[in-house]
């Protein structure tokens, strides 16, 4: 099956992102340093405990990540947001709430059409949108 996964970038932060990521969804983490890949060799010492590449499974979910860049500075953009189509009430309330620790509530959790509905960004800056459909077809 073909699919499209978010792969997001950090500047040395990748660890405490994908550990609070996986705080908040669940899940299985993995993560692989520059220090014990067969890169390390090609990378000074100051960036071998950086993640070359981190991979957090949760049923449905995946979400990936790095602080692997060509710079030094990540540009916070705007115009992407990952959005989860939550299973039950119970699981937009809890990661909607986890999520926000910390970050900031764009619109919070409400009634949309035939579900629930809101969007945040976490302390990471990385947008979030959730729904439920209380009444899936």
């Amino acid at each position: 099956m073909t699919q499209i996964n978010p792969y997001l970038t950090f500047s040395g932060q990748c660890r405490e992102a994908m550990h609070f990521y996986q705080e908040c969804l669940g899940g299985e983490l993995s993560l692989q340093t520059i220090g014990d890949s067969p890169m390390a060799a090609q990378w000074p010492a100051a960036v071998q405990k950086n993640i070359l590449h981190a991979s957090l499974t949760n049923n449905g979910i995946v979400l990936l990540g790095s602080d692997m860049r060509d710079s030094d500075v990540v540009l916070s953009g705007g115009n992407i947001s990952l959005s989860i189509n939550c299973s039950s009430e119970e699981e937009i309330n809890r990661f909607f709430t986890n999520l926000s620790e910390g970050g900031n509530v764009t619109h919070p959790l409400h009634d949309f059409f035939a579900g629930k509905i809101g969007t945040l960004t976490d302390k990471f800056k990385i947008d979030w949108m959730f729904y439920y459909t209380k009444n899936p077809s």
